[in-house]
C-alpha cells in the first residue's frame, strides 16, 4: 500500500486559518455560533477553530462534539453496533448558527447524519459545513460552505486526516489500495 502526502502540517494550520476567517467574514463576526465537530477528528478541528476565532475576534466560540453513530443510514446492513461517543452541545443551538466541522467530505452521509443529529437538539437558525478535505463523489446532494482543500480522488482511494491530538502526526495522506498480484 503507497501512502502519498497531500497536506503537511504547514497546510494543515493555513487552511484552518483560512476556514476561520471565511467563517468570521461569513457571518459577519462571532456572534450566535456554535461549532460542533463530529467525532473523531471533526472534535479536534473545530477546537482548532474556536482558538483562531477568539484569536481574530476576541470572542469565545462554544465547540461541541457530536456522534452520528445511531443516526447512520447503514445501521441494518453493519454486521458489528457502532461504537457509541459522547455527545455534548454546550450551549443552546436554537436560533444559533451550528457550524458543523469534519475531517472529510466523501459521500455526504456522514453529514445528512449529523444534520439529523443536530435536529433531534434543537433548531438552529442556519447549520454550515467546515471541512479540512473535500474529495468529491458525493452520494447526497451536500456540499461544505468552508473547505480548506478540494482534493478530487478515486473512489477507491483512501483519505487519512491524521491530526496530532488523535494519531500523534500531523498529515493528510492518500492511500492506494492494494493491487492484486497476478497469480501465475
Amino acid at each position: 500500500m503507497g501512502e502519498k502526502v497531500l497536506l503537511t502540517e504547514v497546510d494543515i494550520r493555513r487552511a484552518l486559518v483560512r476556514i476561520a476567517h471565511e467563517i468570521v467574514e461569513r457571518n459577519k463576526g462571532c456572534q450566535d455560533l456554535v461549532l460542533v465537530g463530529m467525532h473523531t477528528r471533526g472534535v479536534p478541528l473545530a477546537r482548532r477553530l474556536a482558538a483562531l476565532l477568539k484569536d481574530i475576534e476576541k470572542a469565545e466560540v462554544p465547540v461541541g462534539t457530536l456522534d452520528i453513530g445511531l443516526y447512520r443510514d447503514d445501521l441494518p446492513y453493519r454486521e458489528e453496533p457502532p461504537h457509541i461517543r459522547s455527545t455534548d452541545i454546550p450551549a443552546d443551538i436554537v436560533g444559533k448558527v451550528v457550524v458543523l466541522v469534519d475531517d472529510v467530505l466523501f459521500t455526504g452521509r456522514s453529514i445528512r447524519a449529523a444534520m439529523d443529529a443536530i435536529m433531534d437538539l434543537g433548531r438552529p437558525r442556519r447549520i454550515q459545513l467546515a471541512v479540512l478535505v473535500d474529495r468529491g463523489h458525493r452520494e447526497l446532494p451536500i456540499r461544505a460552505e468552508y473547505v480548506g482543500r478540494n482534493l478530487p480522488t478515486s473512489q477507491q482511494e483512501e483519505i487519512q486526516v491524521r491530526l496530532q491530538e488523535v494519531d500523534g502526526q500531523e498529515l493528510v495522506v492518500s492511500v492506494a489500495p492494494e493491487r492484486e498480484e497476478n497469480m501465475p
